[in-house]
């Protein structure tokens, strides 16, 4: 069981990596801050976009913010995840994360591979 922030963060991020080979570009990784974003010009819900944000994790005072914007631009992706990491999902796309074991890092990199469907499937990303 993880519970120290640096150790958690750099998990997650690693978690994250292989996506900057799958199409999305890290445009933010630094030792507090990775950032996943998709630079591929799409139209959602009728507005023309330049980019589209996938994944971040960051340190924060209280915990790891690990920032999921599938399960924000298609909500009902909620059904997939257990409930012990939908309980940390706070407010529409953050979830708080204090303490990290190999289960709950699973499901982080189940939803990942879930996102990353997603998006594929909505021709969101390369």
């Amino acid at each position: 069981m993880k519970t120290d922030f640096v150790e958690i963060f750099q998990t997650i991020r690693a978690a994250l990596q292989p996506y900057a080979t799958l199409g999305f570009s890290n445009r933010v990784n630094s030792e507090t801050v990775y950032e996943l974003w998709s630079d591929k010009n799409v139209v959602i819900e009728g507005r023309k976009r330049t980019e589209v944000f996938f994944a971040s994790v960051v340190i924060q005072k209280n915990h790891v913010g690990f920032y999921y914007m599938p399960v924000y631009a298609e909500p009902e992706m909620k059904a997939v995840f257990d409930p012990k990491l939908l309980k940390l999902l706070k407010g529409k796309s953050c979830f708080h994360i204090k303490q990290l074991d190999e289960e709950l890092l699973s499901m982080i990199e189940s939803a990942l591979a879930e996102g990353y469907r997603l998006y594929k499937e909505k021709d969101w990303v390369a």
